[in-house]
């Protein structure tokens, strides 16, 4: 089946256009006609570049967090003003700057015209939507609610970006700081320490032996420095490679927790992400067996998934979720204090909304 863009009028004469597959152009008009739509335009759809192609392959182009949140945004909207799914996504596929965010649009409304629900057009691009997403949509399409699905989904996106940028900004320092300090003593040794050593070569003078260790240093990155070039960058694709395996990314992720100042923000970070996912699948009636799944997804670190997947195995058997998130030994007391509360009171989506907001302001 071919591609084909179409201009037309609905029966109330508002103007359509969208790109559809079909068989030919005469199939196509007769499907327009028979879904209300009077076709004005059809014509061959351009195919993508094969260099588009290439980077969205490599995930050039993908939809950032912003555009996701106000897709969210703008789907509760309309779902709440009663305008119909079709339409909606028509009015978004028009309007949206993004050209990949476009396409996923489109195909999704041609899922929906052929009877497919709304997530599973939108699962076909997990690199877009993580489960997370996809999963409160389909609760929301079970519910009947997918306006406040979308809604959560919106507060969650943000939540979430703004945790990200805040972890940037208390890295962005200190990581400046030591590319400036491995930047100075490179040029310390490499431009200023080789003119003070021929002044002392020349006065035969008897070093302390850290100077004597300070221009042995020299000594080095001056006539060694291409080895120490491609030790550095051995060195670096080494570490690439291991944290591409499973075991090296989950040591990584462990290791993350450790380093001096940064390790109490980051685990604080994921603590927040941990509670909000949570909350927003427990709010949305996601069972508590594949809620856990999902959030170990949704973490972003292989060291909480794996604590995180092992309370949905002690869940599985039978225990109760404060005994299987203090087994894992990853969480705070007070995650574990409001979690017990949560579940004696039955609101455990609203205590670990409380403990998200006060890891965030923590952040």
């Amino acid at each position: 089946m071919a591609r084909y863009f179409y201009k037309g009028r609905t029966s109330r004469g508002e103007a359509v256009e969208n790109t559809v597959e079909a068989s030919s152009e005469d199939a196509l008009s007769s499907q327009l006609f028979n879904s209300g739509i009077t076709p004005i335009e059809i014509s061959p759809a351009a195919k993508i570049n094969e260099t588009v192609s290439f980077k969205r392959r490599l995930g050039f182009g993908k939809p950032k967090t912003e555009e996701l949140i106000l897709f969210a945004k703008q789907m509760a909207t309309l779902f709440k003003a009663g305008i119909p799914i079709t339409r909606a996504m028509n009015g978004l596929a028009q309007t949206t700057h993004n050209e990949y965010l476009r396409e996923i649009l489109e195909h999704s409304i041609r899922q929906l015209e052929s009877g497919q629900p709304l997530s599973s057009g939108l699962a076909k691009y997990p690199e877009v939507f993580p489960n997370v997403f996809l999963s409160v949509m389909k609760v929301g399409e079970s519910t009947g609610r997918l306006d406040d699905a979308f809604a959560q989904l919106s507060f969650y996106l943000e939540r979430d970006k703004m945790i990200k940028d805040k972890i940037k900004e208390a890295t962005r320092y200190p990581s400046f700081v030591l590319i400036f300090l491995a930047v100075a003593f490179t040029a310390l040794n490499i431009f200023v320490i080789p003119k003070f050593a021929g002044v002392f070569a020349k006065m035969n003078l008897d070093l302390p032996i850290y100077t004597k260790m300070l221009l042995a240093t020299s000594d080095m990155f001056v006539n060694y420095w291409p080895w120490m070039l491609a030790t550095v960058a051995a060195l670096i694709l080494g570490f690439r490679q291991y944290v591409s395996t499973d075991a090296g990314r989950f040591n990584f992720d462990k290791g993350k927790f450790k380093i001096p100042y940064i390790g109490g923000i980051i685990r604080k970070a994921i603590l927040a992400r941990f509670c909000r996912a949570f909350a927003l699948t427990q709010r949305s009636g996601v069972p508590l067996v594949q809620a856990l799944t999902l959030v170990a997804n949704a973490v972003g670190n292989n060291f909480v998934a794996d604590r995180v997947t092992s309370m949905r195995s002690g869940v599985e058997r039978g225990d109760n979720l404060t005994n299987t998130a203090t087994a894992t030994g990853l969480f705070t007391p007070l995650v574990l204090q409001m979690i017990a509360v949560g579940e004696e009171t039955g609101q455990v989506d609203e205590m670990l909304v409380k403990v998200a907001e006060f890891y965030e302001e923590e952040v």
